[in-house]
């Protein structure tokens, strides 16, 4: 299952935090929170998601409401991994 801590390193890595994300919590705002979260930065890190947790992740799963917060978008890697069997590691 993934957790709170592998999806903060993969955004840290994404999105070249240096280091920031460890301190990211459930309510932490990506949208319109984090400068560099932007249009580039969510291809990048749909790329290391599928990557990381062997998932893919559709066209129609790019929502506003997947990126929205951390816990939004742990959550949707959650469901994701349990959709596809995928066991994270």
């Amino acid at each position: 299952m993934p957790t709170l801590d592998e999806v903060n390193t993969i955004l840290d890595e994404s999105l070249a935090l240096e280091g920031r994300a460890r301190h990211f919590e459930h309510s932490t705002p990506l949208l319109g929170g984090v400068p560099e979260f932007d249009s580039m930065a969510v291809v990048s890190l749909v790329t290391a998601l599928e990557e990381h947790f062997g998932i893919t992740v559709d066209d129609e799963d790019i929502t506003a409401e997947t990126f929205e917060t951390v816990g939004s978008l742990l959550a949707f890697v959650q469901r994701k991994c349990d959709g596809q069997g995928v066991d994270s590691g």
